[in-house]
């Protein structure tokens, strides 16, 4: 019998429903997905697990369906709706790994939902409270901890980077626009059509706000730490600047390269293989788009300490970094959480506090101005979203499966809700030295 027989022979033990969205599961591509977690741990963590998400739910504006007919949860009729198709399986996925386990469970099946941006906030808006108080002081003993072997140093960094960054370029192509960045865009309205032009027009927007307010033009020595596929280069030559950049994904480097030729600054950018750790030189610009979240937290003053040796006089800085609250970060930052596993692996956002101390205490940088842009990359994610589902077959016709499509979807979602409830935020931020006027 194959592992995916076994799960639908458990399943059917049960009693539950076999309706569901249960992707054809390839057990050496997807182990986990295809196993369903059991042991005397599970047996135990399951009914836990069962109680405190109808606990939580019973208290939530949401629907939750189950087999059978029930349906649990404090929302109205016009709630998000969330389906659980086998809820022995569910709960046997959040028994063994939390929100880890929650994730999964959506690659497998076990539930699903029509607006699953929706359903996500609704849990991500209370984030804080979903656990009562008293367990949430066992956390450190039941939530598994980062793995050593993911810690951003100089050794794991481009490992860590190329599991999400080299997956494919055709895979991003696929749902990102024509500039090709991966980052949040900055709307000049606050509609949320699904216009892939407007959001080119956007993430340029984004990109020359940046520009300016690092001071890039005519001349200007620009180092761009965390390359993407290009397109901030390009804006900077385009301006006159002379730009080295740096990444650790060899398909960006190497995409980000042709782009750069093609667009006749291949004079002007230089494109290194290179951890930010290792640049030389002196520039009068230095900027960084959505990269300090691959830093991880025990290298934030290390980050730091690098743009300020890097800077020249009277230069600048200016950064774009999705951030969480600061109580958050500090519960959070031992975690190890689905976005690690699956998608980021040794990721850690930070928080406005946490930049504005590590810039204190290591480093000559203050702070002189941020723009919150999180209604921003809820619209950006939503688009991107929809273009993924658009070109679905595509992605399958480059090897990229049912389960990883469910994956990608989660993510974005997850990602979308985050901003929406306003649990994550991203800031442009621009920093000088504090000692020149």
């Amino acid at each position: 019998m194959t592992t995916v027989s076994k799960i639908e022979s458990a399943s059917s033990a049960h009693h539950e429903s076999a309706v569901g969205p249960r992707p054809v599961v390839d057990a050496e591509v997807w182990p986990q997905i295809a196993r369903v977690p059991g042991g005397v741990k599970v047996a135990v963590a399951a009914p836990v697990a069962d109680f405190l998400f109808r606990r939580a739910v019973a208290r939530l504006p949401v629907r939750v369906s189950m087999p059978g007919g029930e349906v649990i949860g404090a929302g109205s009729a016009d709630a998000p709706l969330m389906t659980v198709y086998r809820p022995h399986e569910f709960a046997a996925r959040v028994g063994d790994s939390g929100l880890i386990g929650l994730g999964e469970a959506y690659m497998a099946g076990d539930w699903d939902a029509e607006d699953l941006t929706a359903v996500l906030e609704v849990f991500a808006r209370r984030m804080a409270s979903l656990i009562p108080k008293s367990l949430q002081r066992l956390r450190g003993l039941y939530i598994p901890k980062p793995p050593r072997s993911e810690r951003n140093s100089t050794t794991n960094t481009r490992s860590n980077i190329s599991r999400h960054y080299d997956l494919s370029n055709d895979l991003f192509e696929l749902f990102l626009d024509e500039t090709m960045t991966y980052s949040s865009a900055l709307f000049a309205d606050s509609g949320r059509g699904h216009d892939c032009e407007q959001l080119a027009d956007a993430q340029r927007r984004k990109i020359d706000r940046l520009l300016d307010r690092a001071g890039v033009g005519d001349g200007t020595r620009v180092l761009e730490i965390g390359t993407g596929w290009g397109e901030l280069a390009i804006r900077a030559a385009a301006r006159g600047a002379t730009v080295r950049s740096v990444t650790l994904s060899i398909e960006q480097q190497e995409l980000a390269r042709k782009r750069c030729a093609a667009a006749g600054y291949a004079d002007r950018i230089q494109i290194d293989l290179l951890d930010y750790r290792l640049v030389d030189g002196e520039y009068d610009a230095i900027v960084s788009v959505e990269m300090i979240e691959a830093v991880g937290h025990q290298y934030w003053g290390t980050y730091f300490e690098t743009i300020d040796s890097l800077l020249a006089p009277g230069g600048r800085v200016a950064i774009q970094a999705i951030t969480m609250p600061h109580d958050r970060m500090l519960a959070t930052r031992n975690t190890y959480t689905w976005v690690h596993k699956y998608i980021f692996p040794g990721g850690f956002l930070p928080s406005v506090r946490a930049i504005d101390e590590v810039t204190e205490q290591h480093t000559s940088l203050r702070v002189r101005e941020r723009l919150s842009m999180g209604d921003h990359y809820a619209r950006t994610l939503d688009l991107w979203d929809t273009r993924f589902a658009q070109y679905r077959r595509e992605a399958e016709d480059l090897g990229f499966d049912e389960v990883f499509a469910r994956m990608w979807h989660f993510y974005l979602c997850y990602s979308e809700a985050g901003f929406r409830s306003g649990y994550l935020d991203v800031q442009q931020i621009v920093l000088d030295r504090r000692d020149e006027k």
